[in-house]
């Protein structure tokens, strides 16, 4: 999440080297991979058989995580993914949608952490 910022928002005085599309394009990919490793981090908490198949673990988080979570994880992780892409005939994806992703990010990565009960591995299902 660190590397992502300092992308977006490279400290004053230092002059970045890469354009801001492409900035924002590398945040999008360690977005998605945070999020990616965050889901791996709830799954192996849960049920440790779901971090084996991507498609799974996002299909089955709304029992497990609620409703919303699981809502935000798949839109989110799919607008990362559509940004993460080289398309030669779209522009880049703004540093502001992707600083704004990030956001999201960070209150999944909370409330992905927060859905498991800390006394037995068990999740609270939040609707």
């Amino acid at each position: 999440m660190a590397a992502a910022s300092r992308l977006l928002l490279p400290e004053p005085g230092t002059a970045p080297n890469l354009a801001p599309g492409l900035r924002a394009r590398a945040a999008a990919v360690l977005l998605r991979m945070a999020l990616d490793h965050a889901l791996d981090t709830y799954w192996q908490q849960v049920t440790p058989s779901m971090t084996r198949i991507g498609k799974h673990r996002m299909l089955c988080l709304e029992w497990y995580a609620g409703r919303d979570t699981a809502r935000r994880c798949r839109t989110t992780w799919s607008a990362l993914s559509a940004a993460c892409h080289y398309r030669t005939y779209e522009l880049p994806p703004r540093p502001e949608e992707i600083h704004s992703r990030m956001r999201e990010v960070t209150d999944l990565l909370t409330a992905l952490h927060t859905s498991i009960s800390p006394n037995n591995g068990d999740t609270a299902v939040r609707s």
